[in-house]
């Protein structure tokens, strides 16, 4: 099979050379880019001299043993994952190789399935965090308005978005709570002309009608009892900024009047005021609910409707979206760390695993919630298992439904992959994860099956 251009590089360290080849023939099979030896010495040298992706090494070796190559590549290239492999397996040997940074530990006799997953599992965690670090260095000081995804509809979604921002036309944002609307919102002020000027925010369903009105509009003195000072409100201290009008299909009917002359106008009135101000705002507006069938219930208007909804833009839910999930679990990982000031800097491979596969109502905010919730609850220095909440692990308990009826092996495997296929939203890079086997693995099986 030919590498693929992007192929993680494997270095195999095995003192058997019979098992250090067939190792090697596995491993360019399912794609990978494979450097072998089969002396700790020479591994070493390896890896001061080439950047690897990930090692696989025997434990026990003549002089240089995987022990010491396990520690030479934490030291040298800490990006890198380390898997011990050893036909001496016990306990101590486990706790030691994890305490010194191992990804994994294999023992012998092993299957060649499971080198393939570990491997492969391995090489996504270190694509993850290379990934992580580029956006980082990329976002700067603005990762706060960051749209993190991999997602080819999300990047189509922010091509579009970067297009219209600095054309000044409004914007309407739609998607399920929790998909990110106010920070999608943030990245079109940001690529805008209005970039340097404010940008705030307001949940129109937050507040009762007088408090609505006055947060936006703003007041004069004297407008109502207690009012004994002038004040603007958000739309003037917006002012050639954008205005974020979250939920905006809450806001009541008399509010929507109101907006819409400030729209059409140009100009606000404040609350006891005889005469307007001239306002120069972006709007972008969100909602979690379907406007246009508001309109046609008459819970909102149609010509505020038509005056926000001038560019839409619509936020799939995370479930939609799967490929972005290992990485933003490893992106909040990071940053939670680093505010909760923990040593947790892995999460379990059976516990991305659940993560993967579950559903998340919430979307993005509820991933986040799930990893910052780990972070806490760990014990260790990665999340396990048994960090993640109980209706996330009882999701991942989804099982392959039986039947009565008495199939060839080939139909029952063709089921199954049509199975997970539709557990995955049709998602092959979630697939292949959710069977443990590599996309190209995979991509054979579907052909198989005329699924491809």
């Amino acid at each position: 099979m030919n590498e693929m251009p992007d192929a993680a590089l494997v270095l195999v360290v095995e003192d058997e050379p019979v098992a250090l080849k067939n190792l090697q023939h596995v491993l360019e099979r399912a794609g990978y880019r494979v450097l072998g030896t089969t002396q700790g010495a020479e591994a070493l040298r390896i890896l001061a001299e080439t950047d690897v992706d990930v090692v696989l090494t025997d434990v026990r070796m003549e002089g240089v043993d995987g022990m010491q190559v396990l520690a030479r590549a934490r030291q040298l290239q800490p990006d890198a994952e380390v898997i011990v492999v050893t036909g001496y397996a016990t306990l101590d040997a486990a706790v030691e190789a994890m305490r010194g940074g191992a990804f994994y530990y294999l023992a012998k006799p092993f299957r060649l399935d499971e080198v393939r997953k570990v491997v492969g599992e391995a090489a996504e965690k270190v694509r993850l965090k290379r990934e992580n670090r580029q956006l980082r260095a990329r976002l700067g000081a603005q990762d706060r308005t960051a749209i993190i995804t991999r997602d080819p509809d999300m990047q189509s979604l922010l091509v579009t978005a970067r297009q219209v921002a600095p054309t000044d036309c409004n914007v309407l944002i739609t998607g399920k709570s929790g998909t990110g609307k106010e920070l999608l919102a943030r990245d079109v002020h940001t690529h805008s002309r209005r970039a340097d000027a404010p940008f705030l925010a307001i949940n129109c369903g937050a507040f009762s009608e007088e408090l609505l009105a006055n947060e936006l509009f703003g007041h004069e003195k004297g407008a109502f009892t207690g009012a004994v000072t002038s004040k603007g409100g958000l739309i003037e201290a917006a002012a050639g900024g954008t205005l974020f009008l979250d939920e905006v299909s809450e806001m009541p009917a008399s509010m929507q009047v109101k907006l819409l002359r400030v729209i059409q106008e140009r100009e606000v009135l404040r609350l006891g005021a005889t005469e307007p101000r001239t306002v120069d705002v972006r709007f972008v507006a969100a909602s979690n609910r379907d406007l246009r069938e508001a309109v046609r219930e008459n819970r909102f208007r149609a010509d505020l409707y038509y005056r926000l909804n001038v560019v839409n833009l619509h936020l799939p839910r995370l479930a939609r979206r799967a490929g972005d999930i290992a990485l933003l679990a490893q992106f909040f990982l990071e940053k939670y760390t680093t505010h909760m000031r923990r040593q947790v800097h892995d999460i379990a491979p059976e516990a991305m695993h659940l993560l993967q596969v579950y559903d998340y109502p919430g979307n993005v905010r509820e991933l986040e919630n799930i990893i910052a919730r780990g972070v806490a609850l760990a014990t260790g220095e990665r999340i396990e298992v048994q960090h993640l909440p109980d209706e996330l692990r009882a999701a991942g308990a989804r099982t392959f439904p039986e039947t009565n009826t008495i199939t060839s092996l080939a139909d029952r495997e063709e089921a199954y992959l049509r199975w997970v296929l539709e557990q995955s939203g049709g998602n092959k890079s979630k697939a292949a994860r959710m069977l443990g086997i590599d996309r190209v693995s995979l991509w054979r099986k579907l052909k198989k099956f005329g699924m491809s």
